[in-house]
């Protein structure tokens, strides 16, 4: 028993050791603080509180996720198209890439995807 609280002792000791040295040797500095500051949507939201959102961040969000899920619903569409109800699969992904088409075609004419605006 006692060597089993002696083995625990001198983890615990080595512990604090450890954590004490690594507490005196980082490099942490006041400049360093704003490294852990969230930064989003960019701008920095402790000093710059009251600053509008950014609608062309915004619609960028919106319009890489339209695509990330085509992505997602596009590869199963691949993969069953050696099902035996091809007229159907075939339906199905026409319709769904126009969709996506005339989304990308309405975004394109509203200015959406223009990054120097």
């Amino acid at each position: 028993m006692n060597k089993m609280i002696f083995a625990m002792m001198t983890i615990i000791m080595i512990l604090i050791i450890m954590l004490m040295l690594i507490t005196i040797t980082s490099k942490k500095t006041l400049m360093d603080m704003q490294k852990s500051t969230p930064f989003e949507c960019g701008f920095n939201p402790i000093s710059y509180t009251r600053i509008p959102f950014s609608i062309h961040f915004f619609l960028i969000a919106v319009i890489f996720l339209i695509f990330d899920i085509e992505i997602i619903m596009i590869m199963p569409m691949v993969i069953t198209a050696k099902t035996s109800m091809i007229m159907f699969w075939m339906i199905t992904s026409i319709s769904f890439i126009i969709i996506l088409l005339m989304g990308l075609f309405h975004e394109w004419n509203n200015g959406m995807i223009n990054w120097t605006n």
